[in-house]
């Protein structure tokens, strides 16, 4: 049975929204990066991952994924995580916590000089996010990176390798479920004290790939931003899993009325 970083007794209190399987933080960003200070001054270990519509529907249709989500600290991303809090709850989060807004912003307030290592992406990219992180963010040291491309013969060797760097903060940039699945079931074996799963942060950070300008990332349409960069990877993501997104979470709803009803 995977351990549970909802055990750790900072989080324990810290309200949450229960969207299936899935109890996602409530937190503002202040809250989060808060956290995140305090498992790194404590040297508590913990281990986070965002979760938007993608993520979730993800969880809904495979019980381990769902299984290896709930052993990790789970925090909200974009629109379709806001709206099924709000259908199911009549109540939202505090603040949008998507890593690719959410990590610079630790990077910049955390206010404590944090060791990084960067696992994920591409060769070309992984290390330009690390240049970028030493250029921007000057206070911290990038203490190793790993391209995401390696088979399963090779993990010991990059378990050692990230151990050893001893890092404060660990990002791995996979995509959903990989990296998820990996941070669960190696991140004892790393011995970083906090580790964000972050998509395609290493993406964003080296340039490969452009953000939505602002007015679209504010009114919650990034993800059609996204979709016409990159049509032929997401086409299916969006067209379709955004509608069977929200068919899942109306089910949740429904089955949710039946059972209190039943009571």
């Amino acid at each position: 049975m995977l351990a549970r970083n909802q055990d750790i007794d900072f989080i324990r209190e810290i309200d949450t929204a229960q969207i299936g399987p899935l109890n996602i933080l409530r937190m503002d960003r202040e809250g989060a990066i808060d956290l995140v200070r305090t498992a790194v001054l404590s040297r508590q270990r913990m281990d986070i991952a965002i979760c938007n519509a993608h993520t979730i529907l993800s969880a809904l249709d495979d019980p381990a994924y769902a299984e290896t989500l709930q052993s990790l600290t789970l925090f909200n991303d974009g629109i379709g995580a806001e709206l099924a809090s709000r259908f199911l709850h009549d109540k939202g989060f505090p603040d949008n916590l998507n890593g690719t807004d959410l990590v610079p912003a630790i990077l910049k307030e955390i206010g404590v000089p944090l060791r990084i290592y960067l696992l994920g992406a591409g060769e070309e990219q992984v290390r330009a996010a690390g240049a970028h992180i030493t250029e921007t963010y000057p206070q911290h040291t990038v203490v190793g990176v790993r391209n995401g491309y390696f088979d399963l013969s090779e993990v010991e060797e990059i378990c050692e390798t990230v151990k050893a760097a001893s890092p404060d903060l660990l990002l791995v940039g996979m995509g959903n479920p990989l990296q998820e699945h990996f941070i669960a079931q190696h991140g004892d074996r790393m011995g970083a004290t906090v580790t964000i799963g972050v998509g395609a942060l290493f993406d964003f950070m080296s340039g490969t790939v452009i953000r939505a300008p602002k007015p679209i990332q504010n009114i919650g349409l990034e993800w059609l931003f996204r979709l016409l960069q990159e049509p032929r990877r997401l086409s299916k993501r969006y067209l379709i899993g955004i509608p069977r997104f929200f068919y899942k979470i109306q089910g949740l709803k429904r089955f949710a009325k039946a059972s209190s009803s039943a009571k």
